[in-house]
């Protein structure tokens, strides 16, 4: 495959219908109202000369190379600010626009390095393409005047270098830094000839606000901003389309490759998710799938003390067999499971469940989105009848009010982020539910109405709060509720009650009373306010409680099913909803189907050959309590690291050292591989062939740009295991296992790896009734029929501060890291956080003698660990917060084994803990 190159149209498509008659150069086209000469010519196949401009910018009209001739009017204006008129006449190339081009040429090539011949862009440079575009064959100039030559190289940040001295100060990099992300890191400094590009205030990358989501670098016409591996290992030479395996928003990339090494992750234009743009991991974070700490080779030991051995694919996969074959003899066709990982494939997932349901002969199966996202799944299919998001996330585009509760999209999920702060540049308000102040709150150019800092564990409290001013207000969509929902009357009565209003949980919310009833006006008031939330909704002991009552204010706003609304759960790992897709929980089939509906489960005993469990199997708390008790002795683990990951360390490696047998399947030797007696090596995402789905139940193909460095791909490894159990399970590829997803899964039943390929990304449902999926979800009405009011009675948590443990200690996740760390450890994005620290209010600090930068211990009622303080105004007094990235803090030592009431998804967001003072540092050493 060669090189993939996307067309710049110059300025971006507006929209609308095609109304506008043009012609440009002799040719007609016709094109939306505001549409620019520049991108009109484009459309129709001619390309004007330019610089500083470039289609996911506004237009400049600086660089003066793309001036054109239009007839009636005078001088020569610039094509991309000149909006087109009916019936208007252009010409791009006469005598004199070639003078004029040559002219702002020379004055360019003037003050540049003429180093083409060894500079990394060479080939891939628009200002060397211009001079050639426009023929320039001389400088009249010399070289020897004033110049920039001189100027330094910025190589603070670990991935780019910032070349002054070839800057053209095209303010392309600045633009994007505010148009696409939103941070206003770089600006113009200085006047006229003066003029550079700065990082804030004259100081270097690292220094600034700069987030390195690489819009800078790829918006760049010059080699002024270059990726570091373009100028270690050459330009690229061929693309391949694939998925990001970061976060839930699933951009498109182009991988650009020499031979087989990956050079660079381009973020692909045509990506319905990320639309060009990308953030710091995806970009820039890949250098972890050719890391040495790499294990290829397949490993075997016969007790968790013994040094690991070397052994081939047949014999691991054997082993494997023999000895699950050998516990269900000794302890019952139960005594083992598997656990599925929202970081692989659909494909890869599937057989996964399909190994446990149909070889391990039970529903011994779970995922890790259970310890983030199942209470999504389980509130928003009792209230609308589908497990997952209602919108696209474009349709935040349309929204007036965004309401962000739980979650924190700048750092977990930066590329929708910073869509989210383009809306609300554009004038949109912001409501944050939040106990921190997340950068949401306030920003360059973005400032949150309302910032209601909820007290950690009330959410419910907050929600059933909003719907009550909702209610008593009269602020109900009456029309929506009588013709759309059901069970109405009895929720009214229910949230009418005064024990429901915000004065009378201001106690427990912490919120006052008079912001959030402003908050909720806002919200129910606007023509289109959306909902969108994450893991500070879900991880709770009331998170499906708290989903469902979103469901409900939702409902009875009327923000369903339509652009601009909905309820949207944020997902953390990329395929967390693909994962839940596939069947992976202990009690559902793929497509959510419940394992004892014995017509769905007849469909599958026909196809796989084998008669299933109708009873639900264990969870994976279960797992670890019945490995406890010794009747569980077995555990496939693909691509987790729950060691790492799941609440309670203690309890965990307990359970797991109890087990005669644990089977790892990763990239890396992690935690969990310390208790494990098989070591299968797994494939990272640019090995994969595949599909994930994102958060907008995006379904992505995901193309591998090289073979398996392990020799196979991790659906074979699971077959052969199953296989090696007895249970012929055999697929020639990839495609086919899709293919038998479409043809049990509803939902799926139109998606294909030829359906992908021929239309880029597909949204669920995709069926006969939308061959072309569903952007948005219930739009004439809901997946179960009638919405469904459900009553949410507030119940407090467990877990509460004492005079013993007196903060209460939340979790989450920083925007250079990613889940466990396992691969964000491995690149440069250690630079910006080596290490997990506390936040901790100056008030907290201070009453226990503590200093910025101070190593403190951090103690519950389970578990004790250190870490480094970071005294952080925007923590409110009473809580601390802390990141899991990093094993050797081992976060989830303190969490409790606390969990959701429905789902059994741990609460992470609530552990009453202890800060004292461990190791103070000498001097004060504000920590970074």
């Amino acid at each position: 495959m060669s090189l993939i190159k996307e067309q710049d149209y110059g300025t971006p498509a507006r929209s609308g219908e095609p109304s506008v008659s043009v012609e440009i150069d002799g040719k007609r086209v016709l094109v939306p109202e505001g549409t620019s000469v520049m991108r009109a010519a484009a459309e129709c196949g001619i390309d004007i000369p330019k610089l500083c401009a470039t289609d996911n910018l506004e237009p400049f009209g600086s660089c003066r190379l793309c001036l054109v001739d239009i007839d009636g009017r005078k001088g020569s204006p610039a094509s991309c600010t000149t909006p087109v008129a009916e019936g208007m006449k252009v010409r791009t190339q006469t005598p004199e626009l070639a003078q004029l081009r040559r002219g702002v040429m020379e004055l360019y090539i003037s003050d540049h390095p003429l180093d083409c011949l060894t500079c990394p862009a060479n080939g891939d440079c628009e200002l060397q393409d211009m001079a050639g575009v426009v023929g320039l064959r001389e400088v009249r100039y010399g070289f020897d005047g004033e110049n920039h030559l001189d100027l330094p190289t910025d190589s603070t940040n670990p991935y780019f270098d910032f070349d002054a001295s070839k800057c053209i100060a095209c303010s392309r990099c600045v633009r994007a830094c505010g148009e696409v992300q939103g941070t206003f890191a770089l600006t113009i400094e200085g006047r006229g000839f003066e003029s550079k590009v700065a990082a804030g205030a004259g100081g270097t990358f690292m220094e600034s606000d700069c987030v390195s989501c690489g819009a800078c670098v790829q918006a760049c016409p010059t080699s002024t901003l270059q990726e570091r591996s373009v100028v270690e290992l050459g330009m690229p030479t061929r693309s391949v389309i694939t998925t990001c395996a970061y976060c839930g928003v699933g951009c498109s990339f182009k991988a650009e490759l020499r031979g087989d090494e990956v050079v660079r992750m381009v973020p692909y234009k045509d990506g319905k998710a990320n639309e060009g743009h990308s953030c710091v991991k995806g970009r820039f974070a890949f250098g972890y799938a050719s890391h040495p700490d790499r294990q290829l080779k397949p490993m075997v030991r016969e007790r968790i003390t013994d040094p690991w051995r070397e052994v081939e694919w047949e014999e691991a996969i054997g082993h494997v067999g023999r000895r699950m074959m050998e516990i269900q003899a000794r302890h019952g066709a139960g005594a083992i499971g598997g656990i599925s990982s929202s970081r692989c494939t659909n494909e890869e997932v599937y057989v996964v469940q399909k190994m446990v349901r149909a070889a391990f002969g039970n529903n011994n199966v779970d995922t890790c989105a259970r310890v983030c996202h199942s209470p999504t799944g389980y509130g928003l299919k009792q209230t609308y009848g589908t497990s997952a998001g209602t919108q696209d996330f474009k349709s935040v585009d349309k929204a007036d009010v965004i309401l962000v509760i739980g979650a924190n999209p700048t750092d977990a999920h930066p590329v929708f982020g910073s869509r989210i702060k383009r809306r609300l540049r554009q004038g949109a308000k912001l409501i944050v539910a939040d106990p921190r102040r997340i950068d949401l709150v306030r920003s360059p150019h973005v400032q949150a109405e309302h910032h209601l800092r909820v007290l950690p564990g009330t959410n419910v409290a907050l929600i059933n709060a909003m719907s009550h001013v909702v209610v008593t207000e009269g602020l109900v969509d009456r029309e929506f509720v009588d013709e759309r929902c059901e069970d109405f009357a009895e929720w009214e009565r229910f949230i009418s009650a005064p024990e429901h209003s915000p004065e009378a949980v201001e106690s427990i919310t912490g919120i006052p009373a008079a912001e959030l009833r402003a908050a909720t006006r806002l919200y129910a008031g606007a023509r289109n306010a959306t909902i969108m939330y994450g893991l500070g909704v879900t991880e709770h002991s009331q998170g499906s409680t708290m989903v469902m009552g979103m469901a409900n204010l939702a409902m009875a706003t009327g923000n369903i099913g339509r652009e601009g609304v909905g309820v949207n759960p944020l997902r953390g790992q990329n395929n967390v909803q693909g994962s839940c897709d596939m069947g992976s929980f202990p009690h559902e089939l793929p497509g959510y189907r419940h394992i004892s509906d014995d017509v769905v489960r007849g469909t599958f005993e026909t196809l796989w050959g084998r008669v299933l469990h109708p009873e639900p199997g264990l969870r994976i708390p279960n797992m670890f309590d019945a490995a406890l008790d010794g009747t569980f002795m077995g555990l496939f683990v693909q691509g987790e690291d729950i060691v790492q990951s799941d609440p309670n360390t203690k309890h965990v490696t307990a359970a797991l050292s109890a087990m005669d047998l644990v089977v790892v399947q990763d990239l890396f030797l992690n935690e969990t591989s310390k208790y494990a007696h098989v070591f299968l090596p797994g494939t990272s995402f640019l090995e994969k062939n595949g599909t994930f789905t994102n958060a907008e139940r995006r379904i992505n193909r995901v193309r591998p740009v090289m073979a398996p460095r392990t020799g196979k791909h991790e659906w074979e490894i699971v077959c052969e295991i199953a296989q090696a159990m007895g249970y012929p399970m055999k697929y020639d590829d990839s495609a086919q296992i899709m293919d038998e997803i479409a043809m049990t899964t509803p939902t799926f039943a139109g998606v294909s790896f030829a359906k992908l390929d021929q239309v880029g990304s597909v949204q669920w449902p995709c069926n006969d009734a939308a061959p072309e999926g569903t952007p948005i979800m219930h739009i004439d009405g809901f997946v179960r029929g009638k919405g469904r009011f459900v009553t949410t009675d507030y119940v407090p948590t467990q877990e509460r501060s004492t005079r013993k443990f007196p903060l209460i200690l939340t979790t989450g996740r920083i925007l250079s890291q990613y889940n466990v760390g396992a691969q964000t450890r491995r690149t440069g994005n250690t630079a910006w956080h080596p290490e997990d620290l506390l936040e901790m209010h100056p008030h907290d600090a201070e009453v226990r003698g503590i200093r910025d930068g101070d190593t403190v211990a951090l103690a519950s009622r389970v578990g004790e660990t250190s870490l480094r303080v970071k005294i952080a105004e925007r923590m409110p007094v009473g809580v601390v917060y802390t990141t899991f990235h990093h094993p050797v803090t081992g976060a989830n030592v303190v969490t409790t084994e606390n969990s959701d009431w429905a789902t059994n998804c741990p609460e992470y967001k609530v552990t009453a803990v202890q800060v004292s003072l461990k190791h103070p540092v000498s001097a004060p050493a504000p920590v970074k």
